[in-house]
């Protein structure tokens, strides 16, 4: 099967964007249930074939059961259960260097392919042999099923997330009108709302690593919340307010290092540039009818 690391190489040997390149690996993992579609069909096929009898048994009786288990194999493949691995990197929804100032290439290069791929990586050791869940069904128990959940899962998660809640300078869009009116009557206006987000990931209050997130909360209510490490506001028992996130920042220091060194509140007012309101807006016109980001790509 192709993995993550040879897609890569087929997106720099054609000249592929990021875009392209993220269909490109959704064509190739509908690939792999073509194959094992074919597979499982041409042994339903030899399963018919009448020298196909075990010695001894009636070669209709022998037929059925054998024909019955190659439709099984066929519909487990027609149903994703036979996958060569739980979750792939997702590719980036645009270049390397699409969301400088705010955020420079080198950052983007590393942070994706080494740290997100390393969460990715680790999850799927931990799923080898296991159910392997969506990854937004994973979230809820995460710290309760131990800490390669909690800390690869919640970080291949919050990266999706992160990605694609970020576009180039001036292509992110408004908030919905929505949107607007429920952060000025959470916060009192949206300049307010930036403020107050910032200061809950400045070191002072998100000291070492983690993230900072708009939720909404259970009331309905939109609230401003951090969590330490890799975990995020899905996760049942997480630190500060439980909620569906329709926005987050990253706070490790991967994040933004390179290019802002200690000054992480530089990044995180660089950081609002790159929002795409357009994908937020629409998380949240989806958390207001009870429904989570996937965060599938």
């Amino acid at each position: 099967w192709l993995e993550p690391g040879w897609l890569m190489v087929i997106r720099l040997r054609t000249g592929a964007t990021h875009g392209n390149f993220h269909e490109l690996s959704k064509m190739v993992r509908r690939a792999r249930g073509i194959v094992a579609l074919g597979a499982a069909a041409f042994v339903a096929s030899r399963c018919l074939n009448i020298s196909f009898v075990a010695p001894g048994a009636s070669k209709a009786a022998s037929r059925r059961d054998m024909f019955a288990g190659g439709v099984g194999a066929l519909l487990g493949a027609a149903g994703g259960v036979v996958q060569a691995e739980a979750y792939d990197l997702m590719p980036l929804p645009y270049a390397y260097d699409a969301l400088e100032p705010s955020i420079d290439k080198a950052t983007m290069e590393f942070h994706h392919d080494k740290h997100h791929n390393t969460y990715v990586t680790n999850i799927n050791k931990a799923l080898e042999g296991k159910t392997q869940p969506s990854l937004l069904e994973m979230q809820k128990t995460a710290i309760q099923t131990g800490p390669a959940f909690r800390n690869s899962g919640g970080g291949t998660y919050n990266h999706n997330f992160f990605w694609l809640e970020m576009a180039p300078t001036g292509t992110g869009g408004v908030p919905s009108s929505k949107l607007a009116a429920a952060i000025d009557t959470a916060f009192g206006s949206m300049d307010d709302f930036k403020a107050k987000f910032e200061a809950a990931g400045a070191p002072g209050a998100r000291f070492g690593s983690g993230w900072v997130w708009l939720v909404l909360d259970k009331g309905g209510k939109l609230v401003i919340t951090s969590t330490p490490n890799q975990d995020n506001p899905l996760m049942d028992g997480v630190e500060g307010t439980p909620g569906i996130p329709v926005l987050g920042c990253d706070v490790w220091e991967h994040a933004y290092y390179l290019k802002y060194q200690f000054r992480r509140p530089d990044y995180m007012k660089a950081w609002w540039d790159v929002v795409s309101w357009n994908q937020v807006s629409s998380w949240y016109e989806d958390a207001l009818a009870g429904k989570a980001p996937a965060a599938d790509g």
